[in-house]
């Protein structure tokens, strides 16, 4: 799943943002939250909560493919 970088890949270490968002409908207000990453890639609630705040963005130039993958488990199939 992770590989390790060649020199065609960039690797940023990103930490998620959470957006607090409100909603007025009919009177009442619901407030509700969510996780996103720069340029707005949003992260389920779920994979937050689970892995923590802490991800890797890998971009391979050569593909054009940009994966995402939360610190922890980067680190754990690296092993270190």
């Amino acid at each position: 799943m992770y590989e390790y970088p060649s020199k065609h890949m960039k690797i940023k270490h990103v930490r998620v943002k959470r957006v607090v968002g409100r909603k007025e409908v009919k009177g009442r207000t619901y407030v509700y939250e969510y996780y996103v990453l720069s340029l707005n890639l949003y992260i389920p609630r779920s994979i937050v909560e689970k892995w923590g705040e802490e991800f890797v963005v890998i971009k391979d130039v050569n593909r054009g493919v940009i994966t995402i993958v939360p610190k922890k488990l980067a680190e754990k199939s690296l092993g270190s």
